[in-house]
């Protein structure tokens, strides 16, 4: 062969094998695709159809997914993926594709990986889709498969420690809740799942986010274990401004608990996925722990801090003799933790809360509201931690609240001054456990100021040594106006043994005769 053919033919070898790879599908093309969508008119996902949308609870927990046919089951891989259907409350559906080494594949419906009741079976077109998927990963000591998140429903996901089972959840974003002018609820729409390695105990899936006014690019980087690890970040593209952007989100229930009585026909003592919304302020250097209520009307409440450490809904009680219930478990609910990374602008957390007669209503929101709202055109990077696990998932180590007791002063053990309310809190654990009985421990109460005429008449210290916890009495008087909100924490030598307890006691006169 001629020497400049040879050169010639070793050129075109050469480009073969060493031809430049495939583009590999990173985060930053999600954030592309987030821009796009922001820059043109919304569409809404495709729904399901109405006879799926119509099931009952009952009804669409008969539709079972073949575990058999979970992603990744043939392969070295310790997690596997299952699907979600479209029905009930998962209205619409969403896109599934699988990255791998290879590149990105679609991952598509198969009607065959479920099992449908006779009469819907034949009516469920072979092309639906998915609504959401599941992960699954062994979390105790054996190989069996354990579900501990799942995506599905609006920017909804759910997520247990190794002991829990699932109750709250967290969001991609929440808009405007609890506002006159209603709440938006963005929805994922396209998912893209990293295949891990075989060995690996963490997994990354992406997020695109689309709604009337924001559209979002989120990846997830997930670790499963005792406490399951999700590190967040997300970059939003609003389209249109936006009074009360909820970051971080957290969805829970409150129906009822210790402090505001049983409602008439109810046996069980408690019915609750979380009891607290609990606070770190990093600025003051400060916790802060406020006992949940089913209230009579809507109430927002917004607590500002110097410098956000983090926040969370939590399942402080977690006793299974204080909700008696063998079938749902509420002593078993994952409490949730939010930790910021740099980056978060000042703003404050924001509660809210919703009256509810019923357990299977979410009626408990918390998030970071970022100030002055977000503008049309705006462009925002976000990242933090969301955290499931138990109810020590925060790290705080000062003595925490462990019951609240709210009497009328107009009955006996209550006051005996007219309109006031004797308050009881119990703290225990962190520095408490370490001292004497008759240690002098002080307390430190106050009210906000909000409310004319609210006053603390007297607060006591008292160690009750039949249960080992230290005992904060007072007697407050509610005044006028705005809802008070009183503060209270103990102290021993000007330092703070405890959290902050903080209590709203116009909600605290609504459902008084109790224990939270």
């Amino acid at each position: 062969m001629h020497s400049g053919t040879r050169l010639l033919a070793l050129l075109i070898v050469s480009c073969f094998l060493y031809a430049a790879p495939a583009h590999a599908f990173v985060f930053g093309d999600v954030v592309e695709k987030a821009r796009a969508l922001a820059e043109g008119k919304y569409e809404p996902p495709p729904e399901a159809p109405g006879f799926l949308k119509d099931l009952s609870y009952r009804d669409y927990q008969s539709i079972r997914f073949n575990p058999e046919a979970s992603l990744w089951r043939e392969g070295l891989s310790l997690f596997r993926v299952m699907m979600v259907p479209p029905g009930n409350f998962y209205t619409h559906t969403v896109k599934l594709n699988e990255i791998d080494a290879t590149g990105v594949r679609p991952i598509p419906f198969d009607k065959t990986s479920y099992s449908y009741p006779d009469d819907l079976a034949k009516r469920v077109p072979a092309d639906l889709g998915h609504a959401g998927f599941k992960l699954t990963y062994p979390l105790g000591e054996s190989t069996e498969q354990n579900q501990f998140l799942v995506f599905a429903g609006a920017s909804y996901l759910r997520g247990v420690g190794a002991d829990n089972r699932f109750g709250l959840s967290a969001r991609g974003i929440a808009l405007n809740t609890g506002l006159p002018s209603g709440e938006e609820f963005p929805s994922f729409i396209e998912f893209w799942l990293e295949r891990p390695g075989g060995s690996s105990d963490r997994i990354r899936v992406y997020g695109l986010l689309n709604g009337p006014s924001v559209a979002g690019a989120y990846r997830f980087d997930i670790q499963p274990g005792q406490t399951t690890r999700i590190d967040v970040s997300a970059e939003l593209f609003f389209r249109t401004g936006v009074e009360q952007p909820g970051l971080a989100p957290l969805t829970s229930m409150f129906y009822y608990g210790e402090n505001t009585g049983q409602p008439a026909g109810e046996w069980r003592p408690q019915v609750h996925d979380s009891d607290g919304l609990l606070i770190h302020d990093a600025g003051r250097g400060e916790w802060l722990w406020r006992p949940l209520v089913n209230p009579d009307r809507l109430k927002l409440s917004y607590l500002q801090v110097d410098r956000l450490g983090g926040f969370g809904l939590i399942q402080r009680d977690t006793a299974y003799r204080h909700f008696e219930d063998a079938e749902a478990r509420y002593d078993l609910r994952p409490s949730a933790w939010v930790s910021p990374r740099p980056g978060w602008s000042g703003g404050e957390v924001v509660l809210v809360e919703i009256p509810t007669n019923s357990e299977t209503n979410d009626n408990i929101v918390a998030f970071w509201k970022p100030e002055g709202g977000a503008s049309e055109g705006e462009h925002r990077k976000l990242d933090y931690t969301l955290s499931f696990g138990g109810s020590d998932i925060s790290g705080q180590d000062l003595g925490r609240v462990k019951k609240t007791f709210v009497g009328d002063g107009n009955r006996p053990g209550g006051g005996n001054v007219e309109n006031a309310y004797r308050i009881i809190v119990d703290f225990a654990g962190g520095p408490l456990g370490e001292l004497e009985p008759n240690a002098p421990v002080v307390s430190n109460v106050t009210e906000g100021g909000s409310s004319e005429g609210a006053e603390v008449i007297e607060h006591f210290v008292e160690f009750i040594e039949a249960d080992n916890h230290w005992r904060l009495s007072m007697l407050v008087r509610p005044g006028r106006g705005a809802d008070p909100v009183f503060r209270g924490q103990l102290l021993l030598d000007d330092k703070p043994l405890t959290e902050v307890w903080t209590y709203s006691l116009s909600e605290a006169a609504r459902n008084r005769q109790g224990e939270s």
